[in-house]
């Protein structure tokens, strides 16, 4: 990955609706270029994928997850991101072991995931944040 690519990388993290054109302008390259370099960072999994962004006035969380030092943080990784409304199931260093990020519609949903989270086997702890603001960077 070269500088081009983290160029196009960047305009991608704050839109990756950003027309092809629009990025080749903007890096000074063509079109071609962009959707090449683009298709290939999508086939070596450097871009995982596109999502969106919303404000939908959820309440944004993050639960931190400490678990048992012999658990497969993997194992449980895996579980939880396929919880309802975790957007994001993030393996740490520190204290805590898992950070899970949390869309929910209101603080009883996301009160329920951390009672899941508490009700796993392997969980030692949990450590919740509420994301009062937040800005693309």
């Amino acid at each position: 990955m070269d500088s081009l690519d983290r160029d196009i990388l960047d305009i991608l993290r704050r839109d990756a609706r950003t027309p092809y054109t629009e990025i080749a302008e903007q890096v000074g390259t063509s079109e071609g270029t962009v959707r090449n370099r683009v298709d290939r960072l999508v086939s070596e999994d450097v871009i995982e994928r596109f999502t969106v962004a919303t404000r939908t006035g959820n309440v944004k969380a993050m639960v931190e997850v400490g678990v048992d030092v012999n658990v497969d943080t993997t194992g449980i990784a895996a579980r939880m991101a396929d919880w309802e409304d975790v957007d994001f199931v993030w393996q740490v260093s520190g204290e805590e072991d898992l950070v899970l990020v949390v869309d929910a519609a209101d603080t009883r949903r996301v009160n329920g995931l951390i009672t899941r989270a508490r009700e796993q086997e392997e969980v030692i702890s949990t450590k919740t944040r509420l994301i009062l603001d937040e800005r693309l960077g």
